[in-house]
């Protein structure tokens, strides 16, 4: 079996909910793999769990050769696949030359655009921000385009972010693993439980969110919402008397913690501002929702709208205060019983549409003919 080295930008103990299903499980059975993670508290080299090696966090830069130290020998992978990190693609990249390995770049999200975005919304971000993009933009480009393969989490980041990219690109989208479903506990409240997991901050406006909630002539209604930052949520909440009873606010440690508390509730929210950062990918939130067949009310955006169908398997809404409001109306009217076949149907869709197994295969593939 051919093998499949892939060079993550991840801590070794965080939460892969990506890496996981389709590297370290689907795609075991097309490749031999092996996968890079960091470590901030290790000091040196270790192999761990027979696939996996563990390098202290002052390698990033030169992984490969720290590899090679170590006996892992380049000679035997077909593959090498970096992720996110322009300065470890680069070594990859310098080392191709006396090796025989193809190159994949992984972008699963633009973390530089992200913070840029974060900064103007907060009245942060300078001019010379703006310059060492460009700057950066067009290194990433010229390495991404020496690459055999690209591997964004959508095309429209692509477009948007990168597009004189020209190297052959296979989407990898944000999916759910077959393998692990959730069944949703359906409470004995006669109240309708929204929930919204995720990070608050001015980028995402979520008092719009609040807004439409505090308009809501319809109270059996309870908004559920865990985030890492409790103390930010709270200041926004404190703004709304009207509603704060509705409220509770969560500080899930782990991934087992967030799905246990979505899996008790009736419906998700996605809903994000229409920026181009937002709308080039479908939040890891929407698979955490649905694998437990938890419908969501997400934005009416292309990435959306073309999985999802509004009021059969989602609720697709504008992110504006009149509109998100006249989507939970409309949603308040509906019994438990029709809020979860809309749930049903939502998992249905991604299990045919965005499923780590089938990903898996058609990466094996499109590997193969490289």
């Amino acid at each position: 079996m051919q093998k499949f080295l892939y060079i993550t930008d991840q801590e070794e103990y965080k939460e892969h909910s990506f890496i996981g299903p389709l590297f370290e499980k689907y795609l075991t059975n097309h490749f031999d793999i092996n996968v890079v993670y960091f470590s901030k508290f290790k000091v040196e080299f270790e192999k761990k769990d027979d696939n996996k090696f563990i390098l202290p966090d002052r390698f990033k830069k030169n992984p490969i050769e720290e590899l090679e130290k170590n006996g892992v020998d380049l000679n035997e992978y077909e593959y090498v696949a970096v992720r996110n990190d322009i300065d470890m693609l680069k070594e990859v990249l310098q080392k191709k030359a006396s090796h025989t390995y193809k190159v994949a770049f992984r972008l699963s999200f633009p973390k530089r655009i992200a913070k840029i975005q974060t900064d103007e919304a907060n009245h942060k971000k300078s001019f010379l921000d703006v310059i060492n993009n460009k700057i950066q933009t067009y290194t990433e480009t010229s390495l991404i385009n020496e690459c055999d393969i690209f591997l964004p989490t959508s095309r429209q980041m692509r477009d948007d972010y990168l597009k004189n990219v020209k190297t052959r690109t296979f989407v990898i989208p944000s999916a759910i693993d077959p393998d692990m479903l959730r069944d949703n506990i359906q409470h004995e409240g006669v109240e309708k439980r929204f929930f919204y997991a995720g990070t608050l901050d001015k980028l995402r406006e979520f008092e719009t969110i609040l807004d439409a909630f505090s308009e809501l002539s319809d109270g059996s209604y309870k908004l559920m919402i865990s985030t890492k930052d409790p103390e930010y949520a709270q200041n926004l909440v404190d703004n709304y008397d009207g509603i704060q009873d509705h409220i509770e606010i969560y500080n899930a440690t782990n991934k087992q913690e967030l799905l246990d508390l979505i899996a008790k509730a009736d419906i998700g929210i996605a809903l994000l501002p229409d920026i181009s950062l937002f709308n080039s990918s479908t939040p890891m939130k929407v698979l955490d929702y649905y694998s437990s067949a938890v419908p969501c009310i997400m934005s009416d955006n292309e990435n959306n709208n073309t999985i999802f169908e509004d009021a059969n398997s989602a609720w697709l809404s504008n992110f504006s205060k009149n509109d998100i409001k006249e989507k939970l109306d409309y949603i308040l009217g509906l019994t438990k019983d029709e809020v979860a076949q809309v749930g049903v149907q939502g998992q249905a869709r991604l299990l045919a549409v965005r499923n780590y197994q089938r990903i898996a295969d058609d990466l094996a593939h499109q590997l193969n003919i490289l």
